[in-house]
């Protein structure tokens, strides 16, 4: 794991990368603006998300506690017509461990799970989002884009997570003051044809807690 302050390779300031779910800790360190885990899907999973209709791809929103991600991620699966196999079966045990690892690190057992298909310029302006803190993977297409900006501009170097790395990233309400100034986007992929499919998840604290 290293813990990056200068630009490098694949990340920007403040933005720790780990090579294990176990490091992904480092989140939690002051002036961590985010944390990547630097993995790739593997191949024949990723051949195959490539290859799927954009139409059987799974989407939803629920909010459950982590002992129930699988389950509920099969019944996602079941509803959108996602073809059964080992590829099927790889994808939902890693949204189950990515569920895990983030509940771990944000010391909770309720998360808020969004599977979102995307097509257009969904949220292609840099910001940050209003919970505590996210954690993002791209499963199919670009990555999710960041930059630092203080004051809250178009970052002037934009960096782009690779596919199927997960980003953990600290929203408006952590704790920490005065904010790193990271930002992200969606990539602008309309026009292009491009279909990602992006797992999102939220730590909650409340039943009834809301973005």
């Amino acid at each position: 794991m290293n813990f990056v302050r200068d630009v490098i390779k694949d990340a920007a300031i403040g933005v720790g990368i780990a090579d294990d779910p176990e490091s992904l800790d480092t989140f939690l360190k002051p002036g961590c603006a985010a944390a990547i885990w630097r993995r790739q899907i593997p191949p024949s999973v990723q051949g195959w998300l490539n290859a799927l209709d954009p139409d059987v791809l799974p989407r939803g929103r629920v909010m459950l506690p982590t002992s129930a991600v699988a389950e509920t991620v099969g019944h996602l699966f079941d509803m959108s017509g996602l073809p059964s196999g080992p590829e099927r079966d790889w994808l939902q045990a890693d949204i189950s461990l990515l569920a895990d690892t983030f509940a771990d690190v944000m010391s909770t057992t309720l998360l808020r799970l969004r599977l979102d298909v995307v097509t257009t310029n969904a949220c292609r302006k840099f910001h940050i989002d209003a919970v505590t803190a996210r954690l993002v993977c791209t499963y199919r297409g670009t990555g999710t884009q960041y930059g630092v900006s203080p004051r809250g501009n178009a970052p002037g170097r934009v960096f782009t997570v690779p596919t199927g790395a997960p980003i953990l990233l600290r929203g408006t309400l952590w704790p920490e003051q005065p904010s790193s100034g990271l930002l992200h986007r969606s990539p602008p992929i309309e026009g292009t044809g491009e279909t990602r499919l992006v797992l999102v998840l939220d730590p909650i604290s409340e039943p009834d807690g809301e973005e």
